[in-house]
């Protein structure tokens, strides 16, 4: 009886250069992005280390002493820790829960709108807001709050209340910091879902019609699951960077009278980094705030993969 003899198994390498030269050109087209990334984003990865040293200017980040986790136990038991996580945490899961379902909310409604010079008239004043620098708009917000001359002040006056200096009162930080957020980006966001939801074929809505379908039943039983991956896929990313709330923002609209509940991860990292030159352990805080946005991605994707088959990867 003749034996057939077992052709070997293709290394590794080879099957990386046969990949190669099948798809070269998706190589190329994606090269200079990869190089970007490379240069930009991962080589600088290189200076973390100095969360786990004492860094010294004239040793450079070689030469400067490790002491491990010395400057990780530091943040972790500063008066500071609580307040920084529970403020940036707070204003974090506020923005998530408000400005999150806004643009799709909007998105939905202007979707049903049939009046077409309406409906872009709404888009028009709805996108608008988001191309006001971060500057110009805490300079607003503070002119329409101003406890003297702001609008908001005079309306509060004209019912026969007392003014409020709403930029020196702790409590109305992160309510004004996530509505303004919403009123900045909300028409932006929609875009992406009213692209999602123009791609619906129009035959389903007749279809729907015909059988006694209202506007609600369209938006419930069309609009929505048809932007539910797309909105599955935003949330996702959105999770994935919930420590890191807009430091501009923030830092602009901070004030002393405020900083109890105004002060988060990222405006403290920009004073005690570059401000009092703590390069070390504003690194290893960094370090730690980036690792909690990795773990909560992961987490929330893995969840998301379960529960709705939608996922990153």
């Amino acid at each position: 009886m003749e034996m057939t003899q077992a052709k070997p198994k293709p290394s590794v390498g080879s099957k990386l250069v046969k990949h190669l030269k099948k798809k070269y050109q998706l190589w190329l087209l994606a090269l200079p992005a990869i190089v970007y990334f490379i240069i930009f984003h991962y080589i600088p990865m290189y200076g973390v280390q100095i969360a786990f040293k004492d860094f010294i200017a004239f040793k450079g980040i070689l030469g400067s002493p490790w002491v491990g986790f010395k400057h990780f136990e530091r943040f972790f038991t500063s008066y500071q820790f609580g307040r920084l996580i529970t403020n940036t945490l707070g204003i974090s899961f506020y923005q998530l829960a408000v400005g999150f379902p806004a643009p799709i909310i909007l998105a939905l409604l202007l979707n049903q709108t049939k009046n077409q010079k309406y409906k872009k008239f709404i888009q028009t004043l709805t996108y608008a807001p988001h191309f006001i620098s971060v500057v110009v708009m805490v300079g607003i917000i503070l002119l329409f709050l101003s406890p003297q001359s702001g609008i908001i002040n005079h309306m509060i006056a004209w019912t026969g209340l007392e003014r409020i200096n709403f930029m020196a009162e702790p409590a109305y930080f992160k309510t004004i910091y996530v509505f303004t957020g919403v009123w900045q980006s909300a028409g932006w966001g929609a875009v992406i879902y009213l692209a999602s939801l123009s791609s619906i074929s129009p035959s389903l809505y007749e279809a729907a019609r015909i059988d006694g379908a209202n506007k609600w039943h369209l938006i419930r039983y069309i609009d929505m699951p048809s932007i539910m991956p797309t909105a599955v896929i935003l949330l996702i990313m959105n999770v994935g960077r919930i420590m890191n709330v807009g430091f501009q923002k923030t830092y602009l609209m901070q004030n002393p009278l405020n900083l109890e509940s105004s002060e988060i991860i990222a405006t403290y990292i920009y004073k005690v980094g570059l401000l009092d030159a703590q390069y070390s352990y504003s690194a290893a805080i960094g370090l730690f705030n980036t690792i909690i946005n990795i773990i909560l991605l992961v987490t929330v994707n893995r969840i998301s993969r379960k529960v709705t088959e939608t996922s990153l990867w």
